[in-house]
């Protein structure tokens, strides 16, 4: 994969993530089931913070790209994670960790 690419995933995962965290927001921080969604908007938060840096630190070729994509590549896996215990009744919970595996494969095999 090329670096644009990776820049444009982490990009896609940042974007699912804060729809999910606004989603689970707007929903009182439960869902439609009783869960409580704070682990969801937390890890969603962070997530799309590291993706974010990740990927701008890659468009511009920083030194520090690789280390990024590992703690990135960790942050998608648990918010990915969490994400899916949610994911049959929440869609934006299904999308977000849809992007948030992608992000953590890309990001692994970048750093390949």
């Amino acid at each position: 994969m090329d670096m644009s690419a990776h820049v444009q995933t982490c990009f896609d995962c940042a974007k699912a993530c804060e729809e999910c965290a606004t989603a689970c927001i707007q929903m009182g921080d439960v869902d439609a089931k009783g869960h409580d969604m704070t682990l969801c908007i937390t890890l969603s938060r962070d997530c799309a913070d590291l993706s974010t840096l990740c990927g701008r630190l890659t468009a511009r070729g920083s030194q520090f790209s690789p280390s990024f994509m590992r703690v990135c590549a960790e942050a998608c896996e648990a918010c990915a994670d969490e994400c899916e215990k949610h994911a049959d009744h929440n869609a934006h919970c299904k999308t977000c960790a849809e992007a948030c595996r992608k992000c953590a494969e890309v990001c692994h095999s970048m750093m390949n």
